[in-house]
Parts: structure tokens; C-alpha cells; sequence
């Protein structure tokens, strides 16, 4: 499975008046990464996907605040 995290390194100017965030993150759709819906995919419960917002697992993506935030590798 591919990872669903990407990383950029903006650029950081020599008269920016802000301290730099050297690495932003980012989340990529997973259905990115699937070509056509397969037959007989996995379902969750209906309770389930409401809770985690999709039917399938497959294109299941969890959201985690502290990457959108501050970008991983910020210190």
C-alpha cells in the first residue's frame, strides 16, 4: 500500500520575516491509487462507515490534525 502522506519543502527566501517551516505535509486521496473499483470489495458495518465517513476500507483515510497543522519535521 502506498503511503498517503507527501511531504514539500517550500522555498524559504534569505529576507522571509517569518521563521521558516522547512517541511510541509500534505494527504493524498487514496482512490489516487486505485485504477478501476474492483468487484466484491470489503464493506464495514453500516454503523461503522458512518462513523468513519466511507463503505470501504479501501479508500478509508484517516485524518490526524497534527500533520495539517504544523507539517511534520516543524520544530
Amino acid at each position: 500500500m502506498h503511503s498517503q502522506t507527501r511531504d514539500y519543502f517550500p522555498y524559504v527566501g534569505p529576507f522571509d520575516p517569518c521563521p521558516p517551516i522547512r517541511v510541509k505535509t500534505y494527504q493524498v486521496p487514496p482512490q489516487l491509487f486505485m485504477t478501476f473499483q474492483p468487484e466484491n470489495l470489503p464493506q464495514y458495518s453500516p454503523m461503522e462507515a458512518l462513523k468513519l465517513g466511507t463503505l470501504w476500507p479501501a479508500l478509508f483515510s484517516p485524518y490526524d490534525p497534527r500533520l495539517s497543522h504544523l507539517g511534520r519535521g516543524h520544530s
